[in-house]
């Protein structure tokens, strides 16, 4: 899942304010090595924590229905994580930086949720909208300057972006074929009395007409009111 969200994240930065502009989005580390290697501006998406959002962590199971509304199978619901990355720009001056963020600030602030049509793969399969916040209140343990601190280089302006992305709880269970008959009952002899013969069942046909007799009767009721 989390190439699938670096996917997303490529394609909407370089997508927006940026579309056309030939600048690149990376999602190396920025170490020093790395900015020595740099020859041209870049937007650099650093992933730098993921860690379960345990306040959405859900209980029991989800029915997967086939094209005919039959359920097939059941697997737990999603587990989501945040995926927290530090967003950087990278020029020759402090200047065009600060405008690269700024157009990665236009970008990202309209979308508050990506919806499931615009996921791809395994990530998009799953149906469900995907949270997206950006500089935001830092949650996380560990601190910017800490994670500067940690590549060995210059703190640096940057944007906090947060995505929180459901990934599958594995395994997925088959289930059971779906009903097509009805309950049956079958009486049989007690201390020496002789068996009762044959059997009392609900059909589905039996089913359906002794709804539908309800129904007609309680329509009845209400049209002699």
């Amino acid at each position: 899942m989390i190439h699938e969200v670096d996917e997303v994240l490529k394609n909407l930065i370089g997508g927006g304010a940026l579309a056309g502009s030939g600048i690149d989005v990376s999602f190396e580390a920025p170490t020093r090595d790395w900015a020595a290697r740099r020859n041209a501006p870049v937007i650099n998406t650093y992933l730098y924590d993921i860690r379960e959002d345990v306040a959405r962590r859900q209980r029991g199971q989800v029915s997967i229905r086939d094209e005919r509304d039959v359920v097939v199978r059941r697997r737990q619901p999603p587990r989501w994580f945040r995926l927290s990355y530090l967003v950087t720009a990278w020029t020759k001056t402090p200047q065009d930086e600060h405008r690269l963020l700024s157009a990665v600030l236009a970008t990202l602030i309209p979308r508050e949720l990506l919806s499931a049509g615009e996921l791809p793969g395994a990530l998009g399969q799953l149906g469900l909208a995907v949270p997206l916040t950006v500089a935001g209140i830092q949650t996380e343990s560990r601190s910017l300057a800490e994670i500067w601190s940690a590549l060995g280089g210059e703190l640096k302006p940057s944007l906090d972006l947060v995505v929180t992305a459901p990934f599958p709880a594995y395994p997925e269970y088959d289930a059971g074929p779906p009903v097509t008959e009805g309950a049956a009952v079958r009486v049989g002899g007690l201390d020496g009395d002789p068996p009762h013969d044959g059997e009392r069942a609900h059909r589905p046909h039996q089913v359906a007409a002794a709804r539908a007799a309800r129904e007609e009767a309680a329509a009845a009721r209400t049209d002699r009111r």
